[in-house]
């Protein structure tokens, strides 16, 4: 199983997001999300994981696993756990509403509120989207299959430019060019059927 984060605002307190399933060369919407802010040096509990790939694990230990064990009686098997984040120890996926609830960790929602309004931004019926999204998502891991997450920094993408490079042309450059080519070979056409052999 693929998952993707797209990380689309990213603000002083917070950073807004949405969670797909990738399949078949597809997207499939899961949940909002929230984040803590980005930061080029990490500040403990309030910097959110570095864009990547990251494999997905069941982590059995811990508060977390406990608290939802007790929540969940009869389908918890574990935390959602993003293994090996360099500098960053226990990022699981879990329940939440604002930047104050994480720290480093995915929380997800079925409803979003603009962070550019709420600078802690805001999901909501997080509860309901976690129980929607666990099952599939345990179940795959449970039965052995590779699970990852990749998180995208869409919210600070480059914005890809028109202007040509060594390696990219711009299509006008490329109709020019093409122009030219038509009009040599209306000329070479023209040439041969004026020649007339001795």
């Amino acid at each position: 199983m693929k998952l993707e984060v797209l990380r689309i605002s990213s603000q002083d307190d917070s950073t807004s997001g949405i969670l797909y399933e990738i399949k078949d060369n597809r997207r499939y919407f899961l949940a909002y999300t929230l984040e803590d802010e980005h930061r080029e040096n990490k500040v403990m509990g309030e910097t959110r994981v570095p864009a990547g790939t990251y494999n997905l694990s069941l982590r059995k230990v811990g508060g977390f696993h406990t608290r939802y064990q007790k929540k969940f009686p009869t389908f918890h098997i574990g935390m959602l756990h993003v293994d090996d984040v360099p500098n960053f120890e226990y990022i699981l996926l879990h329940i939440g509403n604002t930047d104050e609830n994480t720290a480093g960790c995915l929380l997800v929602g079925d409803s979003q509120n603009s962070n550019l309004i709420q600078k802690d931004g805001f999901i909501g019926s997080s509860t309901n989207a976690y129980k929607r999204i666990y099952k599939p998502i345990a179940n795959a891991i449970h039965q052995g299959e590779k699970t990852t997450i990749t998180y995208r920094d869409f919210d600070m993408e480059e914005i890809i430019s028109n202007k040509s490079s060594d390696d990219v042309m711009m299509t006008s450059l490329v109709d020019d060019k093409f122009e030219k080519i038509i009009k040599d070979l209306k000329q070479i056409k023209s040439a041969v059927l004026k020649y007339k052999p001795l």
